[in-house]
């Protein structure tokens, strides 16, 4: 079966009733294959070749509940519809209980039928996109999709790998630009509660009175405006993960609410007597010195102590100059996607000129000036004239590690070298079609080190098929 429509499986012990609903919706445009068998349907059963199961409770030999049980058994996520002459409360309980997506009592007419295969059909539809949305996002925020090769990156990232399954508290600490927020969403997105949701607020953009709204909720009447119950995003993220950006930024009266939240993991809505209960973690990022926001008392040290359980330090990009050419081709390569351009990178002393500067802006300020220069230029390489438009290129770190060898004119031994390896890495893969064993043979190594390197790079199956 090689075609988009919808499969149905039918099993029920009476031919005539069989054949009647395997014609209905061969009529609706589905394809439908019937059995009177259960066994024998059980025995030719592929999860991967149906769409939806229909099947008796009441049949010689096996029962529905077993065909149901063993359908689960196969693949939890395929509905199924139990039909019954005999419904009761309790048959009907148990069925969903065992995972049945609906019950369909006999006599029933055809439109009912075609009626419940189509919810039930569309209920699997919005399961599977949830479900590929959800393997989207992990595939984004996966460890090796963060772009960097710098002894200082891989270091963050050990230590996010090792905080993202422990649910404690974490502050992310570092300069503007530096992706605080992205790593809050890769412990979210690689944690036990990645299935929920990641909340975030930037607690620097809004007035302490709205703030605590927004954080706790109010109740309708709270204060003028209050024209209805609203949910905060402490609420919003029960089961989740609630990420606070700018924490240094917390009104004294807003911090004194969240220490007593984080205490007793219940909180006020405002205008309400009775607590609300929910189950958050929580992350929160900084760019300020907190130690001395605590000594200079603008922020509560009870508070930063159970903010900053593990504390993540994010470098700027200045002390990672090793990852601005893979920033750049990457950043190179969402553009091209986007807006259909073939920018193949930047020429040798336009790189140069990116390694030198130091990003007071950090990554965010790199992304921002590669979008500027591709908005000039459209294919081949970005020249340093171009470059100049949006960046001073004058503008030089005089504690910055060397990037050029004494000729000048080539990048830095490290850079080359990481250059040299992708580019070969890419071409083998892309050689023998993504086949590991091949490229290591060809390459005279070992399938472990490609493995490594491929890690390493952050090398993606799109870079080379």
């Amino acid at each position: 079966m090689t075609s988009n429509k919808k499969k149905i499986l039918l099993i029920d012990n009476e031919a005539g009733l069989c054949r009647l609903m395997e014609q209905v919706l061969l009529d609706e445009g589905y394809l439908a294959k019937a059995y009177t068998s259960p066994q024998k349907a059980m025995d030719n059963f592929k999860p991967d070749q149906w769409d939806l199961v229909i099947t008796d409770i009441k049949m010689p030999g096996m029962s529905g509940l077993e065909v149901l049980q063993k359908v689960k058994e196969s693949s939890k996520d395929l509905p199924v519809i139990m039909i019954t002459a005999y419904a009761t409360v309790e048959m009907s309980i148990q069925a969903l209980r065992k995972g049945a997506y609906d019950m369909l009592t006999k006599p029933f007419e055809p439109e009912e039928l075609v009626f419940r295969v189509k919810n039930a059909l569309q209920h699997s539809t919005l399961q599977e996109e949830n479900r590929e949305l959800r393997r989207e996002l992990s595939d984004k925020f996966c460890f090796d999709k963060i772009i960097g090769v710098s002894d200082r990156l891989k270091s963050v990232l050990g230590k996010v790998e090792k905080v993202a399954v422990r649910d404690t508290s974490v502050l992310i600490t570092g300069e503007s630009g530096t992706g605080k927020e992205l790593i809050a969403q890769a412990i979210h997105y690689n944690s036990p509660r990645r299935e929920k949701k990641f909340v975030a607020i930037n607690c620097g953009a809004l007035p302490a009175s709205l703030l605590e709204s927004e954080l706790f909720g109010y109740k309708k009447g709270a204060f003028t405006g209050a024209k209805e119950n609203r949910q905060g995003l402490l609420e919003a993220a029960d089961g989740g993960t609630l990420f606070l950006d700018e924490v240094g930024n917390l009104p004294m009266d807003v911090q004194k609410t969240l220490l007593r939240f984080l205490e007793e993991k219940e909180f006020l809505r405002i205008g309400e007597t009775k607590t609300t209960k929910v189950d958050v973690r929580l992350l929160s990022a900084t760019n300020r010195d907190m130690k001395q926001a605590v000594k200079s008392g603008e922020f509560r040290e009870d508070l930063f102590y159970r903010l900053n359980v593990v504390n993540i330090h994010m470098p700027p990009l200045r002390e990672g100059i090793e990852d601005i050419p893979l920033l750049a081709a990457y950043f190179i390569k969402l553009q091209n996607e986007k807006f259909g351009a073939k920018i193949k990178g930047f020429e040798k002393d336009a790189m140069q000129a990116l390694c030198n500067f130091d990003w007071p802006g950090n990554i965010r300020q790199l992304k921002n000036v590669i979008e500027a220069c591709m908005a000039m230029e459209s294919e081949g390489y970005i020249s340093l004239e171009v470059l100049e438009q949006f960046l001073d290129v004058t503008k030089v770190s005089n504690d910055m590690l060397p990037i050029t060898t004494e000729k000048g004119d080539e990048l830095s031994y490290n850079m080359a070298l990481g250059c040299f390896e992708i580019d070969l890495l890419k071409g083998l893969l892309r050689k023998h079609g993504g086949n590991i064993e091949a490229a290591a043979q060809e390459a005279g190594i070992n399938m472990v080190t490609i493995y490594r390197k491929i890690k390493k790079y952050a090398i993606r199956k799109e870079d080379f098929l």
